[in-house]
């Protein structure tokens, strides 16, 4: 799959609220400041992190809604991030992204209740399609 560049994002009609930011876990801070600048250019709030363990402490105190999470991660896996999840806040979605094709992980995170898995590097639009469509679920 070959990535696709943004190009002439159009505004969405109703303005971010704080229940659409979109939260981003990646170890890979090329990726993540990658993909923060495209949700930002698509008109969502976003913040970013390197550390899964940060996102924990910050989702104790804030609500999350969405979240797009790297699944091969050094210091816990996407996996272990999504126990925790599930565990806390069962109505948080997730969407999946990895570096390295692994049908196993896909199906396992996919039968979890994850709204979207996608191969890096991944197309764009599905992409954006996949977390609009995940922020319009209740």
């Amino acid at each position: 799959m070959s990535q696709t560049t943004a190009t002439n994002p159009v505004a969405d009609s109703s303005p971010a609220t704080s229940d659409e930011i979109c939260y981003v876990v990646d170890d890979d801070a090329s990726m993540r400041k990658s993909i923060s600048r495209l949700l930002e250019l698509e008109g969502f709030k976003v913040r970013a992190f390197g550390n899964p363990e940060d996102f924990l402490n910050e989702m104790a105190t804030n609500h999350v809604r969405l979240v797009v999470l790297d699944i091969w991660m050094e210091r816990m896996t996407g996996m272990e991030l999504l126990a925790h999840l599930c565990a806390r806040s069962p109505e948080t979605r997730v969407i999946f992204i990895t570096g390295h094709e692994d049908h196993a992980a896909e199906a396992t995170v996919m039968r979890a209740g994850a709204a979207g898995f996608f191969l890096k590097p991944f197309d764009n639009e599905k992409f954006i399609a996949a977390v609009r469509d995940a922020l319009k679920q209740p």
